[in-house]
């Protein structure tokens, strides 16, 4: 029974690449768990809270600037000849990069001004460190979704095994040369995202034979990002804003030490945030390869892999995040508990926005996206003040819920109406 399953799996592409994608993220996740475990232990809170503000800031900027070029190549990659093949990931990755860069450099001469906060920025090395890491975090998500494209997730998987094993080892290396700083956690967390960028670029030739990136011929390109901005961006950007925004506003209302306790909760939930993400992809490209992919059996994959994890989570949270200290656990507990039962409405959403993206239903994409994103943010940044770190979790699982809401009506409405 266990072999016919497993052939089952094999030879469906959803189930396989969903599967493989997911695996990208328990890899991640898992190893991202180790990681913040082992600096946690070694790092004194208030460095670790300045590192996670400035990763989480960088994240941000790279989801605000990367111009929505990912799923522009899940749309356009297939199918395409190797010169334009070439043409549209050399295109994607340098304005993405590039523009991603600009909007790092802004938010170092800006942010501080607008929070104290976020001071540290204010150096040269803080800027720095943002400008690096934004730029390497859109490097290496576009880079993601070229596999993602051609339902290549065995790639993506071991790319993103060697990246999360290479961080463990330079923060050893690292701590092994006595720095125990921010700085030393960004650079250990950043620099092999750059390294195993740099070595997907020199070997695509292995997953699209015959291709060459070059800077030759981009602005034929121009067109179809100014597309993907007004279309995929926007989406994307009210879809994964609000996760990319949180720990900075943490940051902003409460401080860095605030932060390290919001950073870690959030990581140890996040390993049910990219379940659904993860399956939302693979049923896009499953469709943008003309492959026939149920919404029900995409709502299946996700149950089935969100499910243990989510029971285990509330029964256990608080002792997994005492791995960490206690003071992690005493913080942090309750508002895992609220993330974990968010993950529910979220992939519900998250399974909508994909099957109406398919059909080019943009707008719709955008007016679900949007209800959840301005939820969560204006209600994390007039709870935390009063409520702490929880108060994040409450408006997270507050704006998932409208989200997941308003795509049940929009639904009933356009797929269950007599006129249709």
């Amino acid at each position: 029974m266990l072999i016919h399953a497993t052939r089952r799996v094999l030879h469906d592409s959803l189930a396989r690449n969903s599967l493989l994608i997911m695996a990208t993220t328990v890899v991640n996740g898992g190893f991202g768990y180790l990681y913040w475990m082992l600096a946690a232990r070694t790092v004194p809170p208030p460095q670790i809270g300045t590192a996670t503000a400035l990763i989480s800031a960088a994240t941000a900027i790279s989801m605000a600037a990367n111009l929505g070029a990912g799923h522009m190549f899940i749309q356009r990659l297939p199918g395409s000849a190797p010169d334009a093949w070439s043409r549209i990931v050399s295109g994607g990755l340098a304005a993405g990069c590039a523009v991603t860069a600009a909007a790092a450099t802004a938010g170092a001469l800006l942010v501080p001004l607008a929070a104290a906060n976020f001071g540290f920025l204010a150096a040269p090395a803080g800027a720095a460190a943002l400008i690096c890491t934004a730029t390497a975090i859109t490097a290496t998500t576009l880079l993601d979704n070229v596999y993602v494209a051609h339902r290549a997730g065995h790639g993506m998987f071991v790319r993103n095994l060697a990246l999360a094993s290479g961080k463990i080892l330079t923060l050893l290396a690292i701590l092994a040369c006595g720095a125990h700083s921010a700085g030393a956690v960004v650079l250990s967390w950043s620099l092999p995202i750059l390294v195993v960028s740099a070595a997907t670029v020199a070997g695509l030739g292995r997953l699209r034979p015959g291709v060459r990136l070059r800077l030759t011929g981009l602005t034929a390109e121009l067109p179809h990002l100014r597309a993907a901005l007004t279309g995929h961006h926007l989406i994307n950007l009210t879809q994964a804003g609000p996760a990319a925004l949180l720990p900075v506003l943490v940051t902003a209302r409460l401080g860095a030490g605030a932060t390290a306790h919001f950073y870690l909760a959030w990581m140890t939930a996040s390993m049910l945030f990219m379940v659904s993400p993860a399956v939302a992809s693979a049923l896009y490209a499953e469709r943008a390869n003309a492959a026939r992919a149920r919404l029900r059996r995409a709502a299946l994959v996700t149950l089935s892999m969100v499910g243990a994890p989510a029971v285990l989570l509330l029964a256990a949270g608080d002792r997994i995040l005492g791995l960490f200290s206690a003071g992690y656990a005493a913080e942090g507990g309750l508002l895992l508990q609220i993330l974990v039962l968010a993950a529910l409405p979220d992939a519900v959403t998250n399974l909508a926005v994909a099957h109406w993206r398919s059909r080019r239903a943009f707008r719709l994409c955008r007016r679900l996206n949007v209800v959840r994103a301005v939820s969560c943010v204006c209600l994390t940044w007039l709870l935390l003040p009063s409520t702490g770190v929880t108060g994040a979790g409450i408006a997270w699982l507050a704006g998932q819920t409208a989200g997941a809401v308003l795509a049940g009506a929009a639904f009933y409405t356009r797929e269950r109406s007599p006129s249709r």
